[in-house]
């Protein structure tokens, strides 16, 4: 079993594992690991240690192999208070995902509070969430889930805390930014509302603002859908730690009927 989700194989290739593989098909892979390695490499093109990145967007373009990929960064508007960085990533010479995200200067105000309700006591008050046994196992059974309200047997708005079993890339420390975006494109599972058998509510894009980076292993969704007739669904979500709130996540979501299977 690999102790990983990805492993490096030099010049921006890498090699997803089991681990990153998404609920309804072994093939291809949730979209939490490819926002996080998004990510990563965002944070790696030219640090800056005085900026955070509040603001992170990422489009999958087509599903996303469980296979090799590749993935290259670049900085598109470089600045001294403010940049805009993009990222994508490649599977046999076709892009599936791409990624932006603006890099802002770290502020000096005084803090002004959170207005959003933060979790309800810490992670080891609440019991392990079990995923459905008609899911793929891959991403979802590489994070630990202790479910506070709701959970993915019942309908409904749900509040969980998340914790990475594994590092994103082997032999290697996750950072606070790669482990909010491998559960924050959760939100839309944990807080479905139709029957997940019947219909598809799969997001295209993620969007996460953030007014402060994450602390420590566990992360806290507290996420809510939202379908609307002859519109689209709308997956939001309270992005907490320990320390309380510390932003807010978006999915944009196809809702569509499944394709009946074969028999029924």
């Amino acid at each position: 079993m690999a102790d990983s989700f990805y492993v490096p194989l030099g010049d921006g290739r890498w090699l997803a594992t089991v681990h990153t593989t998404g609920p309804w098909d072994s093939r291809t892979q949730h979209g939490g690991p490819p926002s996080a390695l998004l990510g990563r490499a965002m944070q790696e093109r030219e640090r800056r240690p005085d900026m955070m990145i509040a603001r992170f967007t990422c489009e999958i373009l087509r599903p996303i192999p469980v296979g090799e990929i590749s993935v290259a960064a670049r900085v598109v508007r470089p600045g001294r208070s403010v940049e805009l960085l993009e990222a994508s990533a490649s599977a046999d010479g076709r892009e599936v995902a791409r990624a932006s995200a603006w890099r802002v200067l770290r502020t000096g105000a005084d803090p002004v509070p959170a207005r959003q309700p933060g979790p309800e006591g810490p992670p080891e008050d609440y019991p392990t969430m079990r995923r459905p046994r008609s899911w793929a196992d891959g991403a979802l059974a590489a994070i630990e889930w202790r479910v506070m309200r709701g959970g993915w047997h019942g309908a409904g708005p749900t509040a969980v805390w998340c914790r990475m079993r594994y590092p994103l890339v082997a032999d290697e420390e996750t950072s606070p930014l790669e482990r909010l975006l491998m559960t924050a494109d959760s939100g839309n599972g944990v807080s479905w509302e139709i029957d997940m058998n019947r219909w598809h509510f799969i997001n295209p894009e993620l969007t996460v603002h953030l007014h402060r980076e994450p602390r420590g292993e566990w992360i806290c969704l507290d996420a809510h859908t939202a379908i609307s007739p002859g519109g689209a669904g709308l997956a939001t979500s309270v992005l907490s730690d320990t320390g309380g709130p510390l932003g807010t996540g978006a999915q944009t979501l196809l809702i569509a009927p499944r394709p009946e299977r074969p028999g029924r």
